[in-house]
């Protein structure tokens, strides 16, 4: 038995050498990956770090439920925004969105065009025409209602030309 272990020894002397040399290579691989290991927890701690810079002692749950609430805030602004901004374009639709105007001598022993026609109209081409005739002894002024582009009255040529005009005109 003796013997046995005695070569086992000398078996093991001469290949010393080796098994340093390959311990060595393990070693220099095993201190290599811990340096790699060591820059990855780095990089990872900093971006933690990042993450709760700014929670003074809050939990992050905290931190994100408040977040979704200002989330949900905003959409419920942002929500109330556009049904506001659908009903102003409803009511706009009602308000004077084109007008044309005409001016011209109603008369040939008048000087100069001072009489005029003037349309005003909503989206609708609802509103109102409106003339005044300039003589040398008196004025006279005119209001004709216009119902989706159409007046009741009869209407000048001037007033028609003007009327055209107006409801030609796009309303955006």
């Amino acid at each position: 038995m003796k013997i046995v272990v005695e070569s086992v020894i000398n078996s093991l002397n001469e290949y010393i050498p080796y098994i340093l040399g390959g311990m060595s290579v393990i070693i220099l691989l095993l201190f290599i990956l811990v340096i790699v290991l060591f820059k990855s927890v780095n990089k990872l701690e900093n971006k933690y770090r990042r993450l709760m810079r700014g929670t003074s002692g809050k939990n992050l749950e905290e931190l994100l439920i408040s977040q979704l609430e200002n989330i949900e805030k905003a959409n419920s602004n942002s929500q109330e925004a556009l049904d506001r901004c659908a009903d102003m374009r409803e009511r706009i639709k009602e308000c004077v969105q084109k007008i044309a105007i005409m001016r011209y001598k109603a008369f040939e022993d008048v000087g100069s065009d001072l009489s005029f026609s003037v349309a005003i109209l909503d989206e609708n081409n609802d509103g109102v025409m409106l003339t005044g005739i300039y003589g040398r002894q008196e004025s006279t002024t005119y209001a004709k209602p216009i119902d989706k582009g159409i007046s009741r009255y009869d209407l000048s040529e001037e007033e028609i030309y003007v009327l055209n005009e107006a409801t030609n005109k796009s309303s955006k």
